[in-house]
């Protein structure tokens, strides 16, 4: 029996950091099936034009005058509304027939299904996107204020400072509200209205500082540390000390920021696009088909119910996904592990 107790003890020794970080992440089961759920929703947006092509459908383009076949029966896509003076008409319902309008149609005669999936293609887009912008800006900004200090640190902490004092949803709306109407054009750089990437630099934009804050703190304690003061006193450069004993002891800082920065840019990302100051038509994003379905909600109310559910789950997911990856790269956790 001892034997087995040493040999366990000697196998775990022998792992790695990382290799012991992933064994804790595979047993917690919450973060596993949350992460399930996450990649279950990134395959069917990524199914988006197959699912289109299947359905024989445009969800960009409007098909008032569209007839299917529902349970053998010819069936208008936009029916004769039966409400109040019967005036106007009311978007099929559901049929709960794949490739079939499963989620019935919109206002404008659109497959709710098809755009579902092609909009959260582009919220998962843009929020990955801006997720790897503030992640990128707020680690350069943070490493360089934390390990050259002085002059430095004071430039760029007083300039993170003035984009925290903003409420992010106020500084996202007013950037929107400029870059939307205008484009970006920098030199050589023309980023038009309608482009994806103006909401992808937005919100990558304002939540820089939340990355950088405590990515600073870390520096400047790894700074003061006893290898990287040896390191500056054998006259090693800067930059090495910062790519080399530096950067590798703030990676599980960065991979924890990624799940939990990509959820807080989803919501940024759908509340922008409901107000219509994000995602630009013909193109669609959770948030605009929700806005799409709010004259519905009476009537209809799975066409905004659908992306809403589809926000919840994902940035569920990724939230306990999160967490789970925290716990799991905290090396605390090691007394879990060895209560298993």
């Amino acid at each position: 029996m001892s034997v087995s107790t040493e040999a366990v003890a000697t196998q775990r020794a022998t792992r790695g950091p990382w290799a012991l970080a992933f064994v804790r992440l595979k047993r917690n089961r919450a973060a596993m099936a949350s992460l399930s759920i996450f990649l279950i929703i990134v395959l069917a947006c990524l199914s988006a034009p197959l699912y289109a092509r299947w359905a024989g459908v445009d969800p960009f383009t409007s098909t008032l005058d569209a007839v299917i076949q529902v349970g053998g029966t010819e069936v208008p896509v936009m029916e004769p509304s039966t409400e109040g003076l019967g005036l106007g008409y009311t978007p099929i319902g559901p049929t709960w027939e794949l490739g079939n309008y499963f989620l019935g149609a919109d206002s404008q005669g659109r497959d709710v299904m098809a755009r579902l999936l092609y909009g959260g293609l582009n919220s998962l887009l843009i929020a990955g996107a801006a997720t790897i912008f503030t992640l990128f800006f707020g680690t350069a900004a943070g490493l360089t204020a934390g390990y050259f200090g002085g002059v430095t640190d004071t430039l760029l902490s007083r300039f993170l400072d003035v984009l925290w004092a903003f409420p992010i949803y106020l500084l996202a709306i007013s950037l929107s509200i400029v870059m939307i109407a205008k484009g970006i054009a920098i030199g050589p750089i023309q980023i038009e209205s309608g482009s994806l990437w103006l909401p992808v630099i937005i919100i990558g934009i304002v939540y820089v500082p939340y990355v950088a804050r405590p990515i600073r703190g870390q520096v400047l304690s790894l700074r003061n540390s006893e290898f990287v003061l040896a390191a500056i006193n054998l006259g090693v450069p800067g930059w090495r000390i910062l790519l080399r004993d530096i950067q590798p002891n703030i990676t599980t800082t960065l991979i924890v920021f990624v799940p939990l920065m990509m959820a807080l840019n989803m919501l940024t990302e759908s509340a922008l696009s409901f107000l219509s100051i994000g995602v630009q038509p013909p193109a669609a994003s959770w948030g605009t088909i929700i806005q799409d379905g709010q004259a519905l909600l009476y009537t209809r109310p799975v066409v905004a119910l659908a992306p809403g559910l589809a926000i919840a789950l994902s940035v569920m997911a990724l939230n306990v996904f999160g967490d789970g990856l925290r716990d799991a790269l905290d090396p605390r956790s090691k007394v879990q592990l060895g209560r298993s």
